[in-house]
């Protein structure tokens, strides 16, 4: 497996849309990862061939398709 395949590159992308009316902090950011195209369409093979096998606690609520926080808040 090449050195390079699970590594990303993080781009900071402002949350806000007055980004350019106000100065920002750390916080005013959001990461977004950039990764190689090779690695994309491996885990794309990947989860077409074995994602029926694979699966998430039954408390894990985010990055789940049809799930989110209500979800969560519901739950408590």
């Amino acid at each position: 497996m090449p050195f390079w395949f699970g590594h990303s590159y993080i781009v900071p992308l402002p949350k806000s849309k007055d980004y350019v009316s106000k100065s920002l902090s750390c916080e005013d950011f959001r990461g977004i990862a950039i990764s190689p195209v090779i690695s994309k369409v491996f885990e794309y093979c990947f989860l077409q061939k074995f994602g029926d096998y694979l699966y998430t606690d039954s408390k894990q609520f985010d990055f789940k398709k049809g799930m989110g926080c209500n979800h969560a808040i519901n739950t408590v």
